[in-house]
């Protein structure tokens, strides 16, 4: 849903029942998550048709620029009743055990999950646990489920958003009803894990309770929505994170009121929460496109070095789609039918599949990895450039970006950086015992592996 201000945290989070304790690396069997990156699908406006089978024609040419896992937004049924626009919101369930019948059928979500899985793809989907829409099954069959609200003596309504109403976490049967909805996913179409929507507005003991229950199936991700700075105990349970607060302050640079000390700042205070979970770093979303704007509107000549940080980072990086068209004006409508339009030529189709295929294949850019190391470099022009070494064993990688408005040359100070790199997107072989100097232009980047 549209993203809101984080609540603080939950009195709830501190209920009598004592869950088991998780930490983010509890699954061996999922190492892929270390090196893998995350596309957002928005079946509805991927395609004219906007169908899992019109999708299934794009595997081949997102498998070869890389991607890793697709994150279908909800693919569950939409509720009627007092929903937005023509087609409503699909974060408005009406059933969590049900195809979006706009979609196509559950047998053509499971030839999608399984013509994926034979391509290498991993494959999770939205799971929005707070709320349902208005006449979801669960307000004639259970409506014990939900908060009611004592004026109207109603359903709750969620906060900011009248077309979805509260989940009651207080009841256990509500718990074990929403566990077993989610078990059907894995159970019947095999999917490898589940994108949590508004996660911090569940409490948290709930996710305690429902991944090692859900688990018992097959080892899965979890990606919550949430900050980790915000919200820590959330990041004990959850694979990877947002980065909420990274978002809004590089617009607020961008914009001019912060300095690029205090995003190095931000970044070292996202270092410092350690590996045991992950950040997904992204510069759009469907919530961002839609409501906040494209990537190019909101940070200008800053899309393409944050872009690149957020491949190089430590973390999982998070492309939204049609961000490789790009969709440099573009916001797709979030109630209506309104289709990405492809051209046939995606001009950064190569741009991210180098980056990608760098983060897959390179173990210094492993993220949630303590023996991949993330390191900041001084530069001669500390007040505009963003430096960072990224280290595992021999395998280094070296990021440079621009992130002021004019061309910058400068030099990189730190004494610890040497030998021969090859930069990535060019191809030069620069020798850093003779050569520390470099010449960025606005929007410049420069990535270097040894």
């Amino acid at each position: 849903m549209k993203h809101l201000i984080l609540l603080a945290a939950f009195a709830f989070a501190a209920l009598a029942c004592t869950p088991q304790k998780l930490t983010s690396n509890m699954n061996p069997n999922t190492d892929w998550k270390h090196s893998t990156n995350i596309y957002e699908v928005n079946i509805r406006q991927y395609t004219p048709e906007g169908t899992f089978r019109a999708f299934e024609n794009h595997l081949p040419r997102l498998k070869e620029m890389g991607v890793k896992t697709l994150w279908f937004m909800p693919i569950t049924p939409i509720a009627q009743k007092n929903k937005k626009g023509t087609l409503g919101s699909q974060y408005a369930a009406q059933d969590y055990t049900s195809i979006n019948p706009e979609f196509g059928t559950l047998e053509d979500f499971k030839h999608l999950v399984d013509e994926a899985h034979k391509m290498g793809f991993k494959v999770i989907i939205d799971w929005v646990a707070n709320h349902t829409g208005w006449d979801h099954v669960w307000t004639k069959t259970h409506p014990e489920f939900y908060l009611k609200d004592p004026a109207t003596n109603d359903f709750q309504i969620a906060s900011g958003m009248d077309d979805i109403i509260e989940l009651d976490y207080s009841n256990p049967q509500l718990r074990l009803a929403m566990i077993d909805a989610m078990k059907f996913w894995v159970r019947e179409a095999n999917i490898d894990g589940f994108r949590c929507d508004l996660a911090a507005w569940v409490e948290v003991d709930f996710w305690q309770q429902a991944r090692p229950e859900v688990e018992k199936m097959k080892p899965l991700f979890f990606l919550g929505e949430f900050d980790e700075l915000e919200n820590p105990e959330y990041g004990k349970v959850f694979d990877a994170s947002y980065i909420w607060t990274w978002m809004h302050k590089t617009k607020d640079y961008h914009d001019g009121k912060v300095t690029l000390a205090e995003l190095k700042s931000l970044l070292q205070s996202y270092s410092d929460i350690g590996d045991g979970s992950m950040r997904a770093w992204f510069t759009t979303n469907h919530d961002e496109n839609t409501w906040n704007g494209t990537e190019y509107e909101k940070y200008g000549h800053l899309a393409a070095p944050l872009a690149v940080l957020s491949v190089t980072w430590n973390g999982v990086p998070l492309i939204y789609n049609g961000q490789e068209l790009p969709l440099k004006t573009k916001r797709l409508e979030f109630f209506e039918k309104d289709p990405i339009p492809w051209s046939g030529h995606n001009e950064l189709h190569d741009f991210y599949k180098k980056l990608l295929t760098l983060k897959s294949t390179n173990s210094a850019l492993r993220g949630g990895d303590p023996a991949a190391t993330t390191r900041l470099l001084k530069t001669s022009a500390d007040d505009k450039i963003i430096a960072y070494l990224r280290k595992n064993g021999e395998n280094e990688v070296l990021t440079v970006l621009n992130f002021s408005k004019e061309a910058v040359s400068f030099s990189i100070m730190d004494g610890e950086l040497s030998g021969i790199f090859t930069n990535v997107f060019s191809g030069p072989v620069k020798d850093f015992s003779s050569n520390r100097e470099f010449y960025l232009p606005v929007g410049g980047y420069a990535l270097l592996q040894k």
